[in-house]
């Protein structure tokens, strides 16, 4: 049962070769707990260069994939909505990692930790060496 999910910028660090993304990547996938929502497969795949296609794809699909959802799509939309009411600005492929993490009880490791607190989501933040 996964514990964590995985924000995009892990993910991105992992593809540059970060040692210590691709170390944190090898711990989860050991405790079966390397997952991510599809928005942060979006994500992913919208900023990839076609040369990057093959590698990309292995990791992506060496990831439990967490699909959006109505109860999650439904939590997003709320979150961006609440939020913009107190001035908090709320991407939407965050809403959807923050609602997929609330609706799973899981911790979004990330870098941006900022961008997901005010959503309620539990935060594990990360920092790479």
């Amino acid at each position: 049962m996964p514990t964590s999910l995985l924000d995009t910028n892990i993910l991105i660090f992992a593809l540059r070769r970060n040692t210590t993304a691709l170390d944190l990547l090898e711990r989860l996938r050991q405790r079966d707990d390397a997952t991510i929502s599809v928005a942060t497969r979006a994500e992913i795949l919208a900023g990839m260069r076609p040369r990057e296609e093959t590698i990309t794809l292995a990791l992506l699909n060496s990831l439990r994939n967490l699909p959006v959802t109505d109860a999650i799509a439904d939590l997003a939309g709320r979150l961006i909505y609440r939020l913009a009411r107190t001035g908090v600005q709320l991407s939407f492929p965050d809403a959807l990692i923050a609602a997929t993490a609330i609706t799973h009880d899981l911790a979004i490791i990330t870098t941006n930790a900022v961008h997901f607190t005010p959503t309620g989501a539990k935060c594990e933040p990360w920092t790479p060496a």
